[in-house]
């Protein structure tokens, strides 16, 4: 179930040249799993901006975005103390429960910032946790210690070779020969289909995909399964790898 409100901006920091972390003041328990997400209506822009959570406490929540557009744009020049109007609790999550004993977590540019959440709550449930994070390039990297500091082992790529395994994220998966059960993973669509390609093992997927309503309305964001055509904002964004159709 999603709720609508208004949350206050107490930090709006970059951590790279293009890519922030905003964190918002108010509700959060609709939130439920991790890899759901907010839409964030802006002045002047017809459609909302779904973002990913990143993280949240009782009060807070905490998402983090790269500035590629109008929107984001918009975002990025707001200050402590505006408000922004959020659709929150959106979205069908990861499921914490089906993680084995070594679960590998797999994230590509933003698609990085819904598995840290993800990464906490397996590592407070017990078990391993591998996490791979492929960037373009060195200057591109962020959230990096901040996976080490929750206990996880933290594998990088970069395309350019300029930090971590030179390649993709399957590169480093391949020369780190992880031996891992159950996979999580967020990125662009080829990186999640690479994945899918190099591995029988079962997972989910986070699909990243533009939305025009954000709860299921429209259909402008549908996927094909196994069982029919799946909406990304509201069957998804995670869904099983078992089901999608390449």
């Amino acid at each position: 179930m999603y709720k609508k409100g208004i949350y206050k901006i107490v930090e709006n920091n970059p951590l790279t040249s293009d890519v922030w972390r905003m964190v918002l003041e108010g509700e959060t328990r609709w939130i439920v799993r991790p890899g759901q997400f907010v839409n964030i209506e802006l002045d002047g822009l017809y459609l909302r901006r779904p973002i990913s959570i990143c993280d949240w406490s009782d009060n807070t929540i905490t998402i983090i975005y790269k500035v590629v557009g109008r929107g984001t744009e918009q975002m990025s020049r707001m200050t402590d103390g505006q408000t922004l109007d959020v659709l929150t609790g959106l979205g069908n999550g990861f499921n914490v429960d089906a993680s084995g004993n070594h679960s590998l977590l797999v994230g590509g540019g933003v698609g990085v910032p819904p598995l840290y959440r993800l990464a906490k709550e397996l590592l407070q449930k017990g078990g391993k946790v591998s996490v791979v994070l492929g960037f373009n390039t060195a200057k591109e990297l962020f959230y990096v210690d901040e996976f080490k500091a929750l206990g996880a082992d933290v594998y990088v790529s970069t395309a350019d070779g300029s930090v971590g395994v030179k390649g993709f994220v399957t590169d480093a998966i391949r020369e780190a020969n992880l031996d891992f059960d159950y996979f999580y993973s967020c990125g662009p669509l080829p990186m999640l289909k690479a994945l899918c390609d190099c591995t029988d093992v079962k997972g989910e997927l986070s699909f990243e995909e533009r939305m025009g309503c954000g709860f299921g309305a429209c259909m402008g964001c549908s996927c094909k399964t196994l069982t029919g055509n799946k909406r990304i904002c509201k069957e998804g964004p995670v869904m099983r790898r078992e089901e999608i159709i390449w």
